[in-house]
């Protein structure tokens, strides 16, 4: 089986069904998702300021964010020198250096819907 390394971006639409799921479940397909640790707050960060916005929906939100627990997700730490070495030669956050470095130390694509993380 293949694996690619995803990101909160991709991961969210999947999770809370956004309008790109379809596209990232495309670019999926069946591998394997490898994401560093950050991603399970990244996402919990996203549900939080979903149901701030829409507090009536919090109920699904959260029923949507406890399906992260049920993916075949495997998450990894990361080199925190090298991340940050990263983010600074890239101009990227600390957080999205995260991403691209796994990718890069894992040699996996990187499924991402910020297009600067694509390049």
């Amino acid at each position: 089986m293949t694996a690619a390394v995803v990101d909160a971006s991709a991961l969210a639409a999947l999770l809370f069904g956004e309008p790109a799921a379809e596209e990232v479940s495309r670019e999926l397909g069946e591998q394997q998702m490898m994401a560093p640790t950050l991603i399970v707050y990244e996402l919990g960060n996203t549900c939080w300021k979903k149901v701030r916005r829409s507090p009536g929906q919090a109920r699904e939100l959260e029923q949507a964010y406890a399906l992260l627990g049920e993916l075949d997700l495997v998450l990894h730490d990361v080199d925190t020198a090298g991340v940050l070495a990263l983010a600074l030669e890239r101009d990227l956050t600390f957080y999205d250096a995260a991403y691209v470095w796994l990718a890069r130390s894992l040699s996996l694509p990187l499924v991402t819907l910020d297009a600067r993380l694509r390049g």
